[in-house]
């Protein structure tokens, strides 16, 4: 019954949603209850899928590792980092050694205590330097992990670094047994794997071991895989799943009618870039890329993709950070001054470009189809070539000339590690600028705050001008649950379903 199967009663179960009368949604009452399956409904994943703790890349693969294991510290739904298997992570003076107090009485899936030599191991294991994961780059500072005692572990830097509990809590840098295999996934999560398909389904069962007391409430949590946003949408309205996540914004006011519904809008600062490989012609002409980010009328994307969930973007990510650059003048379309630059730069006719897109979060492929039509005032005829997503992810994913991808909520400089410096894992656009990178460095490193603010503007004041992607928006968050699904609440991070937290999700009677 997954993907394109359910995509064949698309017309008719949207057309009886959108004829139901509005009506009130009715939320579980009281304190939460034990029991029941929660079955949620995500889009995004494929063959490609992993369970491992340490490289998640797709939508599923974020939501499994979330539940399956967990960080030191975490982001909470307003976007502020708290403790979760740490109970504190303080630094010294100089900020060359953090030290993290473990929090006591933790163990992992198999019944095994959490002791501050897995912490080493974890950490370890991601910054392996013939094997580096994905939060390797988040932690370039690290120089060594040191257990002091059972639940006492200290991370000795090689240089300062005024920010590096914000690396301990990036949902990738997560703590696993010090004989980790992820053929066998064991965490600390609340909950732990009982069966795992790639792109179909994955099972999990309730962790009896997990240290907070009373969670989770589910028995048994169920992932399903949809292969697009119609099939999605109608396994909630044919109640074969209880939850789905990212829902295109343009139905949050048809599935608002159905007085069995309920959804999630958060406001959040993740964002669906278009890329630019400044490494490679057209876009290595700067000339190029500008013209490229003023032939976008913000408004109008935001809009049509959204459905006007969402602010516009200045082509610079990271808006919730302190250091963010306001005082930059806002981009608007401007097709004649595009069509200058782009005769500047040798192309007085225009130019024909291949932008690849696919259905790797809510929202994209419909940018790309905007982006095309808004380009070609400037005389840029822009060939959409859609892949799947497993496709997109493959082999030539962050090789592509011109393309998409999603980011979720992160402040500048863990975000420039993931994406924007030359060491990062997922450069997409291959952006390399030595003043950038010396600034990041130097951010990266100030104690006093505002002089890391003043850093942090000046880092993006030169992506703003120079680099290689184009930050058109931030999209709200929707979701869509079954009413008598509890526990829902607004997140920040962008992330769906309050954060993939479905350790404090409960359901109502009628559905346990």
């Amino acid at each position: 019954m997954l993907g394109t199967g359910l995509a064949l009663g698309a017309t008719g179960l949207l057309a009886a949603c959108g004829s139901t009368q509005p009506g009130v949604s009715i939320q579980p009452s009281g304190d939460p209850q034990p029991g029941g399956t929660l079955r949620v409904g995500l889009t995004g994943g494929g063959a490609a899928d992993s369970i491992d703790a340490h490289t998640p890349v797709g939508t599923t693969d974020i939501a499994r590792v979330i539940n399956l294991y967990e960080t030191l510290l975490y982001w909470d739904d307003d976007y502020t980092i708290q403790p979760r298997l740490a109970t504190s992570v303080t630094p010294s003076e100089d900020a060359m050694t953090w030290t993290a107090q473990l929090r006591p009485g933790v163990r992992f899936h198999d019944g095994r205590p959490m002791t501050a030599d897995d912490v080493v191991a974890s950490f370890e294991r991601i910054t392996n330097p013939d094997d580096p994961k994905a939060g390797a780059s988040s932690l370039s500072m690290l120089d060594e992990t040191v257990a002091v005692d059972e639940l006492t572990v200290q991370f000795r830097l090689a240089t300062p670094s005024a920010i590096f509990d914000d690396a301990l809590a990036q949902y990738m840098n997560t703590i696993v047994p010090a004989d980790y295999d992820p053929e066998n996934p064991i965490g600390t999560g609340p909950f732990k794997v009982d069966s795992f398909t790639p792109g179909q389904q994955s099972v999990f069962t309730r962790n009896e071991h997990y240290w907070q007391d009373g969670e989770p409430y589910l028995d048994e949590l169920v992932i399903l895989n949809f292969d697009d946003e119609d099939a999605l949408v109608n396994a909630l309205l044919s109640t074969q799943v209880d939850a789905i996540g990212q829902i295109p914004l343009a139905l949050i006011e048809v599935l608002q009618t159905d007085p069995r519904i309920s959804i999630l809008n958060s406001e959040t600062g993740a964002w669906l870039p278009f890329t630019m490989r400044v490494d490679r012609p057209p876009y290595d002409d700067n000339r190029v890329r500008e013209a490229f980010r003023l032939v976008i009328d913000r408004e109008q994307m935001v809009e049509q993709v959204y459905s006007g969930h969402g602010v516009i973007g200045n082509d610079l990510y990271a808006p919730f950070d302190p250091g963010y650059p306001d005082h930059l003048p806002q981009r608007s379309q401007d097709i004649e001054r595009a069509r200058q630059l782009l005769a500047e730069a040798g192309y007085p006719d225009g130019l024909e470009v291949e932008l690849v897109t696919a259905p790797i979060q809510s929202g994209a492929v419909e940018a790309a189809q905007v982006f095309a039509q808004q380009a070609a005032a400037a005389g840029i005829t822009v060939n959409i070539r859609r892949v799947d997503a497993t496709t997109f992810f493959g082999e030539d994913y962050l090789h592509w000339d011109f393309a998409q991808d999603f980011w979720y909520t992160r402040n500048f400089i863990s975000q420039a590690a993931q994406g924007s410096l030359p060491e990062a894992p997922f450069n997409e656009t291959r952006w390399d600028h030595p003043e950038f990178n010396d600034l990041v460095a130097r951010a990266r490193e100030a104690l006093d705050e505002d002089e890391r603010d003043a850093l942090i503007a000046q880092a993006m004041e030169i992506e703003y001008h120079e680099g290689g992607y184009i930050v058109w928006g931030f999209s709200n968050q929707a979701d869509a649950y079954q009413n008598y699904v509890a526990g829902l609440v607004p997140n920040r991070t962008g992330l769906s379903l309050s954060g993939y937290e479905f350790r404090r999700v409960w359901l109502g009677e009628e559905a346990r």
